[in-house]
């Protein structure tokens, strides 16, 4: 293990450090090794990564001290936010600016950092085609990442930036999938028009970004999207419905219609989709699945992951 390098995994028991987590894991021959940071090292989760013999140290991410204690030694650190279980872009904020500040103190020599598009640079305050949500963004979630980039280039930290794309595991997970409607016909609702959307596995996330690390420095500095497909929602609906072996219908609605759905995050959400609705092609090109599968040769499609999934997705 001594000669072994350390990537410290911030949300190690989530969808994406998870999936780092077990990447390393996978591949002793690497050259890394992995520690878990969780909140709870008492979790059920944390308790799976003990057994399989990864090291798990306690950190949480609002606490900088905390933090630079559980980088200590590790050569490389994933860093990751979970804006859905606070819904606060400032937060979100304050939490990448103790993730960059800790690796800058504990001399970090790969930082990557799961970031998203700052949409404001596409869409301005000013501009009245979706609403301004918070008094100060677009695509709250989104925006707060962006932002945050500067804290990892202020200080100098050498930070790959990570640009995920839509989980197919929201449909199992975040209410997105397939519903029956009182036809007793299954339909999925999105806001996407006829345009496509970049998705991924979000154990690939993990495993592309495991792909970096092994690259050495070669993209650090630099910003790299991932997606497994590029898909319109009707393509989704056409691949839902052979998987389960009955019809799937795209309900197309508006972003309008789909802000108003009422629940948390509505709004955010509908204004999400309409950013990769109205930017589609600067959204999909700023995701290379040819890169993605140069990180991972094992990246999956949407068909591959509804074969394993499947019987995961909860039909109402």
């Amino acid at each position: 293990m001594g000669d072994k390098k350390i990537v410290a995994v911030v949300g190690a028991t989530g969808a994406q450090g998870s999936g780092l987590v077990r990447a390393i894991m996978n591949d002793p021959s690497g050259g890394f090794s992995a520690r878990a940071i969780t909140r709870d090292i008492n979790s059920g989760k944390a308790k799976e990564l003990i057994k399989m013999g990864v090291e798990v140290v306690a950190a949480d991410i609002d606490d900088e001290q905390s933090l630079e204690k559980a980088l200590q030694g590790a050569y490389g650190a994933y860093f990751v936010t979970f804006f859905w279980e606070h819904l606060s872009p400032e937060k979100e904020m304050a939490e990448a600016r103790n993730m960059a500040r800790a690796a800058k103190t504990t001399s970090v020599k790969h930082a990557i950092w799961s970031t998203l598009d700052d949409t404001r640079q596409w869409v301005p305050l000013s501009d009245n085609r979706m609403p301004t949500l918070q008094g100060k963004y677009k695509v709250p979630h989104f925006d707060a990442k962006g932002e945050s980039n500067r804290f990892f280039t202020e200080l100098g930290v050498p930070t790959t930036f990570l640009l995920a794309s839509f989980y197919w595991d929201n449909l199992i997970n975040f209410g997105m999938g397939p519903k029956k409607g009182p036809d007793g016909k299954l339909a999925i609702t999105l806001p996407m028009g006829d345009k496509k959307m970049p998705g991924i596995a979000s154990e690939d996330i993990g495993k592309c970004a495991y792909g970096i690390f092994k690259n050495g420095t070669e993209y650090i500095g630099k910003t790299v999207g991932i997606a497994g497909e590029h898909l319109t929602v009707a393509e989704m609906a056409a691949a839902l419905g052979k998987a389960l072996g009955q019809e799937v219908r795209y309900n197309a609605v508006t972003p309008e219609e789909y802000r108003g759905f009422g629940f948390p995050g509505a709004d955010d959400l509908g204004n999400m989709f309409q950013f990769y609705r109205d930017f589609e092609k600067d959204f999909c090109a700023s995701r290379n699945i040819d890169v993605s599968r140069s990180l991972n040769p094992a990246l999956q499609s949407f068909s591959e992951w509804l074969a394993k999934n499947k019987g995961r997705l909860p039909l109402e």
